[in-house]
């Protein structure tokens, strides 16, 4: 590609992304609300309002692949989390098909359906259950990035992300953690394939004790090479194991599971 867009980038994918990434692309855009510190050579800085239609806009063009962390990335407020999710991503999705419609990897969240229990193992194909108002903007994401395939064929990775950080902080984790090299091996294979659709993609590695069923996307290639497994002994000698009722148990959401509802 010429030009890759990640937004979100001060945040933490976005940031390991910016490094991971940075082979696919002559120049990556990187967007943000906050400061992202002085731009590589390769390298465009745009601070960007996803809720600004005009900004994004203008941010999406002459972009040949997007990769949308951009957003509230927990439960907040239905202000803050309508501005960025709801409608900044109506903003990314029309910008986009008005700048040819450059292929998409759409951060959702397996928050989108946090409410299954951790004893099923669920694929791509079941019904949304999300597990607050950060789910319920993913869903909505989803469903976005659906209408606009079928409506324009504008393409789009969702990936149902697990918890991607440098190893797994809990024993939840041990089932939903998706490595950083796993996740970019992914991301390498989505912009790579040459028909993509608009599949969904559960974002985690190959761990053990998984909860999720990537079978219907085998097509894509994508093999994660790592395991959460090989953390477990760290994991219960550093943190103590959560009653056999408590959220983090039972929901595969864990403790969003348990969360209020955020007034404005």
């Amino acid at each position: 590609m010429k030009r890759l867009l990640i937004t979100g980038a001060a945040g933490g994918l976005g940031t390991v992304m910016r490094e991971k990434l940075a082979h696919l692309a002559d120049t990556l855009r990187l967007s943000d609300m906050t400061e992202m510190g002085e731009a590589k050579p390769n390298e465009e800085i745009v601070i960007c309002d996803l809720g600004d239609a005009a900004a994004v806009e203008e941010l999406v063009k002459d972009c040949d692949g997007i990769v949308h962390f951009g957003g509230k990335s927990t439960e907040g407020p239905w202000s803050v989390i309508n501005n960025a999710n709801i409608q900044g991503v109506m903003n990314l999705y029309e910008a986009a098909r008005k700048n040819g419609m450059p292929r998409i990897v759409f951060a959702s969240s397996n928050h989108a359906i946090g409410f299954y229990k951790q004893d099923q193992v669920i694929d791509n194909t079941v019904y949304p259950r999300p597990d607050g108002l950060y789910g319920v903007s993913k869903v909505f994401g989803e469903a976005v990035a659906n209408a606009y395939h079928d409506k324009f064929g504008q393409e789009t990775a969702i990936v149902r992300i697990g918890s991607s950080f440098p190893e797994p902080r809990n024993h939840r984790m041990l089932s939903t953690w998706m490595s950083y090299d796993d996740f970019a091996g992914m991301i390498t294979r989505i912009f790579d394939v040459p028909k993509l659709g608009c599949p969904i993609i559960y974002g985690a590695s190959d761990n053990t004790a998984s909860f999720w069923d990537n079978s219907n996307i085998a097509w894509l290639g994508w093999k994660p090479q790592d395991n959460a497994e090989s953390f477990r002994a760290k994991v219960d000698a550093s943190t103590a194991k959560p009653s056999p009722d408590a959220p983090d148990v039972v929901f595969q959401g864990g403790m969003f599971c348990a969360d209020t509802i955020h007034e404005d």
